[in-house]
């Protein structure tokens, strides 16, 4: 569909961001005019007057930097074959690089300082806003380079992210799916928006061709797809290199202030616990009747009477009843998001495919969605509103320098409102099929996010380090690698097929490397907290409300004990799956 035959109110509303173009052009043009008053300050910044103004502005411009770049990423995201957007994305892109390469003397400067006048200076108040950043250079001296080599490594910012923007142009403009038949014969085109409704459909032929025209789409590109994600690869390796770090994954998790024995534990826990996965796909096989499940039936609903229809108005209803536990202004909060048009709805030629929340600070964020009037699409509207309201008080009560959250807490917000949504719908159930129907939602949410994810995570780990070893990174050794975990975690009663081995290249997250996992200690988080809230857990729902407000004050770990969860024990891993056992006597008790 034209984005312009879509009514307005389906559409969201960037005029906060920016009135028209020409305001942004305005802005532009003043941080291209202005940004260079920062480099009066180089080699001055061993003083508090002189240190404090230079931040200032740097924040200043920063921020203007950061609200140009957002609003033309939203808008090429609405539309990529808007090319007056692109365009300006691409001006925002290229005077960010500029920018960044000037401002590399502060960082290296300040890095000059004794560790002792860096901790006096964040005990200043004065520097009430920049506390955490001195405590952060102090921490990652050691990564440091001298000021020439920070100012040339700032230079390759102008290619190092491309690999990410060439996949995306891969996935939203050149790749092409085979058609696709059901069981009846009949013929649907397949595209990236539709894949989600054709794989949970009743009729199995088109779930198997759905998945089949899916991965086998990447697979006619998988020489160059590889080619990308290799250079993406080479990309994390250079920099952990440079700045000293022994591998791509210790460079990660240090950036992230997070203990690599969070991953390592998820990934022992996972496969320690495969077993509760086999149970749940033999449970699967028999709802189905089936005499044996494969791959392709792992999204199949487990009752066809529940494949419900919602209206947008229907969905957003649902998920406001559901998260009234969260508080009155929380909800308030929501209604507002609807009214003043923060979410672009529905499909539109051109549009980015799945579902994001982002925003510039201090602005509202938005939600772009692809609404189907299923009712995963429901839950990916709580899922993203999750995302907006975590943005929405981390902006609120935090200032600028201390706003943004890490990764690594970025999904817990989100998968509680969809933990928060399985418990409503389940307690409004009218009988034991509608039950079973929101236990295997819920099912899949482990299956989908702590299984497959964890799986990714071991399939990443192991591209990087294969590379950083010299050891086979062709798209053959990729395909193989990928072929025989799929095995490993799907066990030997799921059939798998051919094109399976494809499925890594399809995977946007490859290219923020060591992404994936954190939607597995996300919902891991979420599990424990959404659980604690619905049972009336009054002291668990004070500590999450605080810890949606804390942004980045507290490390990842830190911040999540604030809502009562503790992930650096392994406790807390085995908690989830002894409960994921519990729920599995219930599923087993329905059928």
């Amino acid at each position: 569909m034209e984005r312009e035959k879509i009514e307005e109110k389906y559409k969201w509303d960037l005029t906060e961001y920016f009135k028209d173009l020409s305001a942004w052009e305005d802005m532009y043009n003043y941080v291209q005019n202005n940004y260079k008053e920062i480099i009066k300050f180089e080699h001055k910044l061993n003083n508090k007057y002189d240190i404090l103004s230079c931040l200032t502005k740097e924040s200043e411009i920063s921020s203007k930097l950061g609200l140009l770049y957002v609003f033309a990423s939203l808008k090429t995201k609405e539309n990529s074959k808007n090319s007056i957007y692109q365009n300006i994305l691409n001006k925002i892109e290229k005077l960010s690089v500029e920018i960044s390469e000037a401002y590399s003397f502060i960082d290296s400067e300040l890095n000059d300082l004794s560790d002792e006048y860096l901790k006096e200076l964040s005990q200043d108040i004065d520097f009430k806003n920049y506390d955490l950043y001195f405590l952060d250079i102090i921490k990652n001296k050691k990564h440091m380079l001298s000021k020439a080599e920070e100012k040339l490594l700032a230079k390759t910012g102008l290619f190092s992210g491309q690999f990410s923007s060439i996949f995306d142009k891969i996935d939203t403009a050149d790749i092409k799916f085979d058609d696709i038949e059901d069981c009846n014969g009949k013929k649907y085109k397949m595209n990236n928006s539709v894949y989600n409704r054709y794989s949970q459909s009743s009729d199995r032929t088109l779930r198997k061709n759905a998945f089949r025209s899916m991965n086998g789409a990447y697979g006619k590109l998988n020489q160059t797809i590889t080619q990308v994600y290799l250079g993406n690869i080479k990309s994390d390796c250079f920099y952990s290199q440079v700045r000293n770090f022994p591998t791509c994954l210790d460079a990660s998790m240090f950036a992230e202030d997070v203990n690599k024995n969070v991953y390592i534990t998820l990934v022992e826990c996972v496969n320690a616990n495969l077993d509760v996965f086999h149970r749940y796909f033999e449970l699967k096989r028999k709802i189905l009747g089936l005499d044996k499940i494969a791959i392709y039936d792992m999204r199949a609903p487990s009752c066809d009477s529940l494949e419900k229809s919602y209206s947008y108005e229907q969905a957003y209803d649902a998920v406001l009843d559901a998260l009234k536990v969260l508080g009155n202004d929380y909800i308030d909060i929501l209604k507002t998001a609807k009214e003043q048009r923060w979410i672009d709805v529905f499909t539109n030629d051109g549009k980015d495919t799945g579902a994001f929340s982002w925003g510039a600070y201090k602005k509202h964020p938005v939600v772009l969605l692809n609404f189907e009037n299923t009712i995963n699409d429901v839950f990916t509207l709580a899922h993203e509103l999750g995302h907006s309201m975590h943005t929405y008080f981390s902006n609120l009560y935090q200032v600028e320098q201390k706003a943004g959250y890490e990764i690594f807490v970025a999904e817990v917000a989100s998968t509680v409102n969809e933990m928060l949504l399985v418990n409503y719908f389940m307690s409004k159930a009218k009988d034991n099929q509608e039950k079973l129907y929101y236990l295997d939602y819920l099912f899949k949410m482990f299956y989908s996010t702590i299984f497959r994810q964890t799986l990714f995570a071991e399939f990443e780990e192991y591209a990087h380090s294969a590379y950083e070893k010299g050891n086979d990174t062709t798209a053959e050794a990729l395909n193989s690698y990928y072929y025989n975990l799929n095995k490993k975690y799907f066990g030997e009663n799921v059939t798998l097929i051919d094109e399976i081995k494809y499925e890594w290249s399809r995977i946007p997250h490859f290219y923020t490397s060591f992404y994936v996992y954190k939607y597995a200690t996300g919902l891991i988080s979420a599990f424990y907290i959404a659980n604690k809230i619905s049972s009336k857990d009054s002291e668990v729902l004070q500590g999450y409300r605080k810890f949606l407000t804390l942004g980045s004050t507290l490390d990842p770990i830190s911040l999540l004990k604030v809502a009562k969860v503790d992930l650096s024990q392994k406790s807390t891993f085995d908690y989830v799956f002894a409960e994921m056992r519990k729920l599995l006597k219930t599923y087993e008790s329905l059928i």
